[in-house]
Order: structure tokens, then sequence, then C-alpha cells
């Protein structure tokens, strides 16, 4: 029996994804993660905003476009959201957020009697982190799952509403994947819904998590993380680290103070600038990242104007630019009325503007260095750099899954060609 899965959303999505396909592998199953013809389908889906919840429900489609006949399964945050959108579409099996995992008890079933008994089943969300197998690793980049939920409750977001609080994973458990890892993965991804908040028994311990993760010799790089993270003993930590990746991507969200405020993010503009100088006092040529919403309901176009100028200010080396988008349940959907489509669109095509110009002046401060390559695409080797520079080599040599160093050449796409020294 062929089983596809496929994936919608974040990192943790993809981790969780690909835990599933270990389990699968090792009953016998035939998996992959590619859209294409299979028996059974797992729809891991995601509901950060109207557009991922609308997409998750369209993947039910384009699979069964590959196999009519075909059965379909769904978890994530869509459909522990709203179990019913994808129950009323003819669904055999819905699950949540928790217990992805027993989707494996229905498909042995399903395997072994040829025969379903549909199901849609949300649990209680735990309380405790739940333990997974070993994610299934094909890349020469690995994500690693640290920590789950989140305690935030931003008010435009939905995700503590259906991931629960947070809670960490034991560092054994960590260490353990890693140390297992194929030695052909050469950079791992920390991730989680909020890794800043990692803990080892109950204080604080990202750091010490990374120094134990140093010794495997693997490039190390974090996922989104939040301000408040960016202390000096942890940044100064970070500069002793022999294999970690200067990228921190940095969740701002919005450069108004009083946008901010009615956000529940907890910082003001001028603390995050403090952070970003932190940073680059101990990594001067960080690539710093960020998200940014525009269309915020309080966001006026004065805040807006303020936003502009504060990120020119702080010199990202790219943004991830989000439309507003309502949720249910969250403080933002009951208190404040959404604003008109057109103006996020304006304020969106604004803001790709200064994107493309940030982009291009990052690359500008670099000339060259280590490069892991993922893959051959077009002709060209492609990967990135340390500092989170997307690199296209010509190369006579396979360098796949290699760290080399280059220099770089010129502008390119989403990055810069560049030279193999």
């Amino acid at each position: 029996m062929k089983v596809a899965v496929m994936t919608l959303g974040c990192k943790v999505n993809k981790y969780e994804s690909d835990a599933l396909i270990a389990k699968l592998n090792s009953l016998g199953f035939n998996t992959t993660d590619k859209l294409e013809s299979a028996d059974v389908y797992i729809i891991n889906s995601c509901a950060v905003t109207k557009e991922a919840e609308k997409k998750s429900r369209q993947m039910i489609a384009r699979c069964k476009k590959f196999n009519s006949n075909s059965k379909i399964f769904v978890c994530g945050c869509a459909s522990q959201n709203n179990s019913k959108q994808f129950a009323e579409k003819g669904v055999e099996v819905v699950v949540g957020t928790s217990g992805k995992q027993k989707l494996i008890d229905y498909l042995q079933e399903f395997a072994e009697s040829n025969n379903l008994t549909r199901v849609e089943k949300l649990e209680e969300l735990p309380i405790v982190y739940q333990e997974e197998p070993f994610a299934y690793q094909t890349r020469t980049r690995a994500y690693i799952k640290i920590q789950d939920g989140c305690n935030n409750f931003c008010s435009y977001c939905i995700i503590p509403y259906l991931r629960g609080r947070s809670r960490s994973r034991e560092m054994t458990s960590i260490i353990d994947e890693v140390a297992n890892m194929s030695e052909s993965i050469k950079e791992i991804v920390v991730t989680g819904i909020n890794v800043t908040d990692y803990k080892i028994d109950g204080k604080k311990g990202l750091l010490t998590l990374l120094q134990n993760l140093d010794n495997f010799g693997k490039r190390i790089r974090l996922s989104s993380m939040e301000e408040g993270l960016i202390e000096e003993e942890f940044v100064e930590g970070l500069s002793k680290l022999k294999n970690f990746c200067p990228h921190f991507h940095l969740s701002l969200q919005s450069g108004s103070n009083s946008v901010l405020k009615t956000m529940n993010r907890h910082y003001t503009k001028e603390e995050f600038l403090k952070s970003i100088e932190l940073i680059r006092k101990y990594f001067p040529l960080a690539g710093i990242t960020t998200d940014v919403i525009v269309g915020f309901p309080t966001e006026t176009d004065e805040n807006f104007e303020e936003s502009l100028e504060f990120i020119q200010k702080a010199r990202f080396s790219q943004l991830h630019i989000f439309k507003y988008s309502q949720r249910p349940s969250t403080a933002a959907e009951k208190l404040y009325k959404d604003i008109p489509p057109e103006i996020k669109q304006i304020r969106l095509d604004r803001l790709e503007e200064i994107n493309e110009k940030l982009k291009k002046n990052f690359i500008a401060q670099n000339s060259g260095g280590e490069v892991l390559i993922e893959e051959n695409c077009e002709g060209y080797y492609v990967g990135y750099t340390k500092n989170y520079i997307r690199c296209y080599i010509l190369s006579n040599e396979d360098t796949v899954g290699k760290i080399i160093d280059v220099k770089f050449a010129k502008a390119y796409k989403d990055g810069v060609k560049a030279l193999k020294i």
C-alpha cells in the first residue's frame, strides 16, 4: 500500500510529517512526500491564515485527481480548528494536532481489512511534550523539533488555541536523534512553535541545548525566534559555538509601538532595535530576517509609515510579508473591524519594494562564504551560506551534500551567482 504525506504550513508540520513517514516505513508501507498517485493521502494541514486553511481543503481535490478511489486522512491545525470542513468533504479520517501518530492505527486497520470506519476525533491538547519517532530525513538539511505550543497569545494568532501551551522536549531525546542521523546531513534546523521558550527543568535551556548539539560537527540553524531571547549572555554564547549559522529570524510584525501593543507583542520598536544591535556586535554580517504583518486592523496610514521607517533603519536582510488574516477566537477578531483588502495590498506592494532593496544591500555587504549545496536546479548547484544567502554555482563536479567555499559574482534571482574557490 502506498501512502503520500502532504504537508502544508510550518517547519514543525514538516518535521511531524517526516516522523509519520519514518514510522510508516518501519511498518513496511511504501511512502512518499510527493504529490503523486497513492492509495492513501495524509494531509497535514495549516490554519495560520484563511488562505492556508483554504489550501488545506483544496489539497483533497488535488490528491483525488491522482487517484479518485484513494482514502484521505487529515490532521493538523486546520482540522483542529474546524474538523467539519473536512468531514463534510467525505474525508475518511479527521484528527487534530494531537495524536497524529494515531493515524497509523487507522492505516493499519485499512491495510489489514481493506475496510475503514469513518473517524472524526479531536483529542484533548496535551500539557506535556508528546514524543514521536525520529523523523525520516532525506535531505542534506534536517529539521529537529524541540518544543510545541505557545503561551504568548498574540491578539492576531490562533495557534495557541490549536497547539496548546508551551512544552519542551527532553534534551536527551533531541541529542539521541542528532546522534543517530546520517553523516550525509550537514545542517540541522532547530524548530518548534516557539523555540524561544525551550526549557530544561523549567529554566531557559536553549543555549545549553545548542552547546550540546555543537559537539556533533553539523551546522546549526535556528528557526523563528522572539526578541526577548536576545540577551548578551545568549548571543555571546552563540558566538563561541563552532558550527552556529549566524542567521536570526526575529519576528517583528510591526514597526509601530501602538500597533505592537494592540497585537499583544511584548516589546517596543526601540527594544527590538537594541536586540538587532546586540546581534551585530557579535555577528557583524548576520542575516537578520523578519515577519511583518500589513493591514492589522489598528494600523493607520501613519502607523504603516512608521513601520516602513523602522524596517529600513533596522536593515533587515529579508522580509516575510503577510496580509493580516482574521482568525476565529482571537482577540483581534473580537475587538477590531478588518480593513479593506485593497489597502492591505497597497501596503504589501510598497513593503515588497523595500524588501528587494534590503536583500540587495545585504548581499552587497558580503563577498562570499561557506555554502551547503542542497540541490542541482536548472544547471546550477544551489545552497545557502551560513548567514542565509542563496547561492547558484556552476560546477563540473557533483557537489550536492558538500560544503564548499565560494566568492560572490553577481546578483541572480533570489540570491547571487557564486564561484567555487
